[in-house]
């Protein structure tokens, strides 16, 4: 799944100046949520993260992955700071 995710939205985003740096399907507070983290030269902000989300939202629903045939939340994040940094 994650590899599926990454290679349909990889394009995309690029062509906003946004990488994708992990994509993880995992639980939180008892939802299924899937994890999109990206970094980019510009400030990751809210805006930012809706912009991407305006984008993935439709790429993903075409993709008809059996992991997101039930609800789920879709979060879009900043990487955050690594240890390299």
């Amino acid at each position: 799944m994650k590899e599926k995710i990454l290679e349909a939205i990889t394009k995309p985003l690029q062509e906003i100046n946004v990488k994708v740096y992990d994509i993880t399907f995992d639980k939180e507070d008892g939802m299924d949520t899937l994890f999109i983290k990206i970094e980019s030269e510009n400030a990751v902000d809210t805006d930012l993260c809706s912009k991407c989300a305006e984008i993935i939202n439709p790429i993903i629903d075409e993709l008809n992955l059996s992991d997101l045939d039930k609800e789920y939340v879709l979060d879009i994040c900043s990487k955050g700071v690594t240890e390299n940094e």
